[in-house]
């Protein structure tokens, strides 16, 4: 089974490239962020045609997260638990079954931060304490658990081309870094890092022509938990994405997990 996150920057804007990518990379699984669209407003039949099943938890001109599943869904969940009087679409949820049982994939797109200092740089240190109680509850049932999506965190120097850049950043703050590593301290495997330690990127700013640079940054994450990662085949990159014609600044990052029992 292959799982899939992708920040599509817009998904009305990209569902050419979105529908190109599906047709040529053939998830079962895919998370979207800022999808920038409420629910009746996004392009479900054109995704629908594929052969997805489609759940959305949108919002009016940003934010706003997806979930596209070849198998149909047992469960979806929108929201992120723990604070009641979030208005912001950020997280959504799903179940599916499969041979082996269920998997169950959280898509989330974490609150950029910036500028530090600010009200928006507690809220993503808010939301990142509500994210670790989260997956600390749903590591507690034991199945196979991907908690993938757009982090705006950069966990290490090595995730960045060039690191100090992004100190003033909110991506690239101590504490930013630190609730990154008090997620993974639960149990969570960094999907990439479990495969390689070279430099990886999943964001090139449209400016400065990053991406013929290559000045990128790591900050599209897959994390699994153990019953997930003892499945894990394979991890990709699909970097050629952000050459296309009118691309997102982030591409997709996927995982292979063996589910047939």
């Amino acid at each position: 089974m292959k799982i899939a996150t992708w920040n599509i920057n817009g998904v009305k804007a990209r569902i050419d490239s979105l529908t190109a990518w599906l047709t040529e990379a053939a998830p079962d699984i895919v998370c979207l962020q800022e999808i920038k669209s409420v629910d009746e407003g996004f392009p479900a039949e054109a995704i629908e045609r594929l052969g997805y099943n489609v759940a959305t938890h949108g919002q009016k001109g940003f934010n706003g997260v997806a979930i596209l599943s070849r198998l149909p869904f047992d469960e979806v969940i929108r929201g992120l638990p723990g604070d009641p009087d979030d208005g912001q679409s950020r997280y959504i949820e799903a179940v599916v079954s499969v041979p082996a049982g269920v998997v169950r994939v959280g898509g989330l797109y974490l609150p950029n931060g910036n500028p530090i200092g600010t009200e928006k740089f507690a809220y993503k240190l808010r939301w990142m304490e509500r994210l670790e109680a989260h997956a600390a509850d749903r590591l507690a049932l034991e199945e196979p658990f991907l908690l993938i999506g757009d982090y705006n965190v950069i966990p290490e120097p090595a995730d960045a081309r060039r690191p100090e850049n992004w100190v003033n950043d909110a991506l690239y703050q101590p504490e930013s870094r630190a609730a990154f590593r008090r997620l993974k301290s639960l149990g969570l495997v960094d999907a990439v890092r479990a495969v390689t330690d070279g430099p990886v990127f999943t964001f090139w700013d449209y400016q400065a022509g990053a991406f013929q640079k290559n000045d990128g940054i790591r900050i599209d994450h897959c994390l699994l938990s153990p019953q997930a990662a003892d499945r894990l085949l394979a991890v990709g990159v699909d970097k050629h994405t952000r050459g296309w014609e009118k691309p997102s600044d982030h591409v997709p990052v996927w995982v292979e997990l063996k589910v047939d029992g």
